[in-house]
């Protein structure tokens, strides 16, 4: 019997043959932590005298998601990774260099690979064919000391999408369309692969939005097969000698399989306070915004600033509307600022942010106020996302943000495009 992605991959690293429900011990190829797990991650190997990394050129420490420091607490916490770094000789990425699921595509993690990291949203990765998953602290910072740890090989959903978007409508669109068919819960520890046409002409930064996101309906990871545009990507990055083609077998055994026609997706927004509360733009139309946020592990690359910044070209945010963008990391800073992208959202009114999680998080970078309400790029609308458990968090697309901000109100994108 043929396998999926993710029993080809996990297989690999258990030295042998795996099938959908076994538990087995795996190689860990990659591990990452941030600044609001990796403290834990480090006193659990100290407790247990495991000061140590199995690979440390490949153990990544990342201050993203309170960066800069809003207060002495985080900024001793980021110290425990510093110090941590320089005992063990680990990769240690600092203020500024942007978000771990960013950086990581960027510059660590190659098809095949098996990432483990203390943060939900590793599953990004699976864009570039990684297994890629979220885990606890306790788990990673044993994936740090050996270099391996246990998976229970998931049952895969096969999300089989074809045809062409209409304008206006882009991966965000449709990973908040799938959430909303499949519910928050609804792929419990499933392996979502990401099939069809539509798929295959994604640029990687859609196909990044697509698997950033699986994890919103429960899944473990979000896969996508290597191909030419996988190859192209990693040799902008310097590392093209790692490109190698995976895909599933023909005849791979898939627990569910799930048919979407492009052309059927609207602009879709996430309505507080569940990711799978989902909407059409045209069923919130109205709707005031006070805040709206650009950015983050989901949005924040160089064609989402570029989207955004067609739209805000020439025009003023709504005067009773916050603007904040938050590049994702350092190189698509870099290069929006060479686009002139930054310069057109100052001009528009924004504030424009050093790389990293910033008001996403909900530390620091624009919280909410009592009953406000924010659109934002991000991946994550729960009650107090955005540090206050009275403030309302919608999701959306870059364009449909970039759209709002100028109206002040939820609006379809595209009565401006």
């Amino acid at each position: 019997m043929g396998k999926t992605i993710a029993e080809k991959i996990i297989g690999e690293h258990a030295g042998k043959e795996v099938s959908a429900g076994e538990i087995v011990i795996a190689k860990v190829d990659v591990t990452a932590v941030q600044d609001g797990t990796g403290p834990l991650a480090v006193q659990q190997l100290e407790k247990i005298g495991l000061v140590q990394a199995h690979n440390p050129e490949r153990t990544i420490l990342f201050i993203d998601h309170a960066a800069p420091s809003p207060h002495k607490d985080l900024s001793n916490a980021h110290n425990i990774l510093r110090e941590f770094s320089k005992k063990t000789g680990v990769v240690l990425s600092e203020v500024g260099e942007g978000v771990c699921h960013q950086r990581l595509v960027e510059s660590y993690v190659n098809p095949g690979d098996i990432l483990i990291g203390a943060d939900s949203h590793t599953c990004t990765s699976g864009a570039l064919c990684a297994f890629s998953t979220g885990m606890g602290s306790t788990d990673v910072a044993i994936g740090i000391a050996l270099g391996k740890t246990w998976l229970r090989v998931p049952e895969t959903f096969k999300i089989h999408v074809t045809g062409k978007f209409n304008k206006g409508v882009y991966a965000k669109d449709l990973i908040l369309y799938i959430i909303g068919e499949i519910g928050a819960d609804g792929a419990t520890y499933k392996s979502l692969e990401f099939t069809g046409d539509t798929i295959e002409n994604m640029t990687m930064s859609e196909r990044f939005t697509l698997s950033n996101m699986a994890v919103e309906a429960g899944a473990k990871t979000g896969l996508i097969a290597s191909d030419e545009t996988t190859r192209k990507y990693l040799e902008q990055q310097g590392r093209g000698d790692k490109f190698r083609p995976i895909k599933a077998d023909e005849d791979a055994e898939y627990e569910l399989v799930i048919e979407i026609n492009a052309a059927d997706i609207e602009p879709m927004v996430s309505a507080p306070h569940t990711v799978d509360n989902t909407k059409t733009t045209g069923e919130l139309k109205g709707t005031k915004v006070d805040q709206v946020f650009i950015g983050t592990c989901t949005n924040g690359r160089l064609d989402d600033l570029e989207i955004a910044a067609r739209i805000l070209e020439g025009k003023q945010r709504h005067p009773d509307t916050r603007l904040i963008v938050t590049p994702a990391s350092k190189e698509i800073y870099l290069q929006a600022v060479e686009a002139g992208y930054i310069s057109t959202f100052i001009k528009a009114g924004a504030a424009v942010m050093a790389p990293g999680c910033g008001a996403c998080v909900g530390v620091h970078q624009g919280i909410l106020g009592d009953g406000e309400v924010c659109l934002a790029t991000q991946n994550r609308n729960f009650k107090g996302r955005m540090g206050n458990t009275e403030g309302f968090i919608y999701l959306a697309s870059p364009a449909t943000a970039a759209a709002s901000a100028i109206a002040g109100e939820i609006v379809d994108p595209r009565e401006v495009l």
